[in-house]
């Protein structure tokens, strides 16, 4: 009889361990249950308000403390501004502008890449070509359409651009079709000794309002430490991989202040071989 019973409890038992939610203690009180982990554990909240019209709020969110000019993550958080629930599946388009009073001008920008949201976030991103000053200002222009309500709606804000010590970002007009080719770098972001990913941006101007990701150049990466006079070895020249983005991997032999060196070709033909990028670490 003893034997039945454990065999009907011991599974009844394994059931209720498997459907009971998460939870933690409060010191010896009453459990605490854990039912939603904060998306935005760790990152910094730059804006927030309301897109009138899609009964959407909307905050954007980035990993680094400040907006710097070059390439610039976004994650943005879109709760509904009725029911208080975070929204996960929406349209989302951004706007960039600078302006300068007398000339306005937009700056490449990457919009969310699926309506779903990524971990309950919609990752974008935004290269600033210059910094705000008293002569111009950047807004950024994010229209909703918020699926669950069936809404859609517009938000303005303002953004403050700081130019960072060390710059991220290139622009050059190619030798081979005049053209000017706006390069901004992303990785390394956090540089170390040894193999790290490299991984840079590149977009063409099109006209002062379209700026899209360009695919047609080829990269050759050669690093050089200059207070050392010597490169490395085993390096990886960025290959295109889609939407403009070129991967590579970079070698450090070790600290101090790096040149990267990159040269740009389009087929046989030479677009610019003066560009670089400062890593210091």
């Amino acid at each position: 009889m003893k034997k039945l019973i454990i065999t009907l409890v011991l599974p009844i038992f394994l059931f209720a361990l498997i459907i009971t939610p998460s939870c933690k203690k409060n010191n010896g009180d009453e459990p605490i249950i854990v039912d939603d982990i904060d998306p935005t554990a760790g990152l910094t909240k730059q804006h927030e308000g309301y897109a009138i019209g899609a009964a959407t709020k909307i905050a954007v969110y980035t990993k680094s403390a400040t907006i710097t000019t070059g390439y610039n993550k976004f994650y943005l958080s879109l709760t509904d501004s009725v029911t208080g629930k975070r929204v996960e599946d929406a349209h989302i388009m951004l706007m960039p502008m600078m302006d300068m009073g007398a000339m306005q001008h937009t700056s490449p920008t990457e919009n969310p890449a699926s309506e779903m949201a990524v971990n309950k976030l919609f990752p974008c991103a935004v290269v600033f070509m210059m910094p705000t000053s008293a002569s111009g200002t950047w807004t950024v222009e994010y229209t909703v359409h918020n699926h669950v309500s069936n809404k859609e709606g517009k938000i303005k804000m303002l953004v403050n651009v700081i130019e960072p010590t060390i710059s991220k970002q290139k622009m050059f007009t190619a030798l081979h079709n005049g053209e000017k080719y706006l390069v901004s770098l992303i990785d390394p972001s956090t540089p170390k000794v040894g193999i790290n990913d490299m991984e840079i941006a590149i977009f063409k101007r099109a006209s002062m309002m379209s700026f899209p990701a360009d695919s047609s150049l080829s990269v050759v990466l050669t690093p050089e430490m200059p207070s050392m006079g010597h490169g490395s070895p085993n390096n990886v020249n960025p290959a295109h991989v889609g939407k403009g983005h070129y991967k590579g991997k970079v070698n450090f032999t070790m600290t101090g202040m790096w040149k990267l060196n990159l040269d740009y070709k389009s087929g046989a033909a030479v677009a610019d071989t003066t560009q670089f990028f400062d890593v210091q670490f």
